[in-house]
């Protein structure tokens, strides 16, 4: 009876971990649609007003789902507003916002290259608030991954890599990176007890209140966002895609494999990216696209499949 619960408990942990991989593999997917979406409707619609929009939609499509699990966990959510009203502020109302805000005046692969900067950013935040170094196979991991990424993005010739130059909207999604590292690490940190969809609710909840103030002061700058099939595809798609799935798999991902572990799949965006551009819009599939996402996701299984949480 005890090597078949122990075999049963092995498993159970196999398949979250197993679980919590996939869905970090999809959100990274998605969240490379959401920078294309970004620089897509740069110019074309307000920043703030997308992320508003995008999160309200979100909350509407959520809440009705949710309230029965709200009223059950009212006891732990009031408990812990203190720490869901940050977590929101740094997610909800800061990271998406900063991101649509430095897609205005910067490059795409910019925005990619400082996105680079998550797993820096949570190792950061890691060792200052959790006092938690990754571990080896962590490290080797991210140095492999981080190998994939450059040779992506000088599009195999590394010289070019000195020759990028950075402007304000680097700065703004440098804020937009640190932001999320610190959200991540604190996410990790408080394990809020209560379920995954109950609790991006509730920080929905405090999340689009906060962004409101920011979004009446552009609306009363540069008016109403158009009414457009643009518009309607890009909140429907960052709402129920990039909003809904993609937090509750990172929200997830971070609880099972740790943020320094989790906040590596960001390596894959510009992976995602390079993939989505070749499928969209009829770009060329090339060399060095194979060989940096070969040696990506060969640096994600080495941190994943021998890392320690973290």
């Amino acid at each position: 009876m005890f090597d078949v619960c122990c075999f049963r408990e092995i498993r159970v942990k196999l398949s979250a971990r197993g679980w919590a991989i996939a869905g970090l593999l999809l959100c990274a997917m998605i969240w490379a649609g959401n920078a294309l979406v970004a620089r897509a409707t740069a110019g074309l619609l307000p920043p703030i007003g997308l992320s508003f929009w995008r999160w309200t939609t979100a909350l509407l499509l959520i809440l009705p789902f949710t309230l029965r699990g709200l009223w059950r966990q009212r006891a732990s959510l009031l408990l812990h507003w203190k720490q869901i009203a940050t977590l929101s502020a740094l997610s909800i109302s800061s990271y998406n916002t900063l991101l649509y805000l430095a897609a205005q005046s910067t490059t795409a692969i910019n925005i990619t290259l400082v996105n680079t900067g998550l797993p820096v950013a949570a190792f950061i935040w890691s060792v200052l608030l959790l006092r938690q170094w990754p571990s080896r196979q962590t490290l080797a991991g991210t140095l492999l991954s981080f190998t994939g990424l450059l040779v992506i993005l000088s599009t195999g010739q590394l010289g070019k890599l000195a020759h990028l130059v950075f402007n304000p909207g680097d700065l703004i999604m440098l804020a937009a990176v640190m932001t999320w590292g610190l959200y991540s690490v604190l996410l990790r940190r408080w394990m809020i007890p209560v379920p995954g969809v109950t609790l991006l609710t509730a920080m929905l909840l405090c999340g689009v209140p906060l962004l409101l103030p920011v979004y009446l002061w552009e609306y009363s700058q540069t008016g109403p966002m158009p009414l457009t099939l643009v518009t309607l595809g890009a909140v429907s798609y960052t709402a129920l895609l990039a909003s809904l799935f993609a937090y509750l798999a990172w929200n997830n991902g971070v609880r099972i494999l740790g943020p320094a572990t989790a906040s590596l799949f960001s390596y894959l965006m510009p992976v995602f990216t390079a993939l989505l551009g070749v499928l969209l819009l009829g770009e060329h599939l090339h060399w060095y696209h194979l060989l940096g996402g070969t040696l990506t996701f060969s640096g994600l299984l080495l941190a994943t499949r021998r890392a320690s949480k973290v």
